[in-house]
C-alpha cells in the first residue's frame, strides 16, 4: 500500500520535474530572442556598410546636396554609436529617414539613375531592408513568445526570481518611418 511519504515524495518530484522544464523552456525562448536580435544587428551592419559608397556613388552627381551626405553620415554614426535597443531603434529610424531623403533627391539627378554602380547599390540596399524588415518580425514574434511565457501563471511565480525579465520588441517611433526606403528609377 501507498504511504504518505510515498505520496508527498511522488508529489515532489512532480513539483521538480515542473520547475526543470519551465527554467529550461524560458532560458531557451531567451535564447531564440538573442538570436532574433543577432540576425538585426547582422542587417544592420550590413545596410552601415552599404551606405559609405552609396554616398560616394552619389557625390559626383549631387555636388549641391551637401546637407544630405551631412545627414546621412550623422545619422549612420548616431545608429553605429548607439546602445541598448530602444536608443538603437530610434537611431535606425532616423538613419531610415535620411536615406528616404537621399534617395529623394536622387530622383532629380538622370544620370546618376542610369549609374550601374548606384544602381546596384539602391538594389543592394533595398534587398538588405527588406532581411532587416523579416529580422525585426522574427525577433518582435520571439519576444512576444517569450514575453508572454514569462508572464503566464504558474511560470510568472518564479521567473523573476531566476532572472527572466521582459524584453522590449524592435519597433518604430512614428508613421512615417514604417514606410520602407523607396528606390525609384
Amino acid at each position: 500500500m501507498i504511504n504518505l511519504t510515498t505520496i508527498l515524495i511522488i508529489i515532489l518530484v512532480a513539483i521538480v520535474l515542473w520547475l526543470i522544464f519551465t527554467f529550461n523552456s524560458l532560458v531557451r525562448n531567451r535564447y531564440r530572442v538573442r538570436e532574433a536580435w543577432s540576425d538585426i544587428d547582422v542587417q544592420l551592419k550590413r545596410r552601415h556598410d552599404l551606405i559609405p559608397n552609396l554616398i560616394e556613388a552619389v557625390k559626383g552627381y549631387m555636388v549641391h546636396e551637401r546637407t544630405v551626405f551631412e545627414n546621412v553620415t550623422q545619422a549612420r554614426a548616431q545608429a553605429l554609436g548607439a546602445q541598448g535597443k530602444d536608443q538603437r531603434a530610434g537611431a535606425e529610424n532616423t538613419l531610415s529617414g535620411t536615406l528616404k531623403t537621399l534617395f529623394a533627391v536622387a530622383e532629380n539627378y538622370p544620370e546618376l539613375k542610369a549609374n550601374a554602380n548606384f544602381l546596384d547599390l539602391q538594389r543592394e540596399l533595398t534587398d538588405t531592408e527588406d532581411k532587416l524588415q523579416a529580422a525585426r518580425r522574427f525577433y518582435n514574434g520571439n519576444v512576444m513568445e517569450y514575453n508572454t511565457r514569462i508572464n503566464m501563471f504558474p511560470a510568472n511565480l518564479f521567473a523573476g526570481v531566476f532572472g527572466f525579465t521582459k524584453e522590449e520588441f524592435f519597433g518604430l517611433e512614428n508613421e512615417s518611418e514604417k514606410e520602407p526606403v523607396q528606390v525609384k528609377f
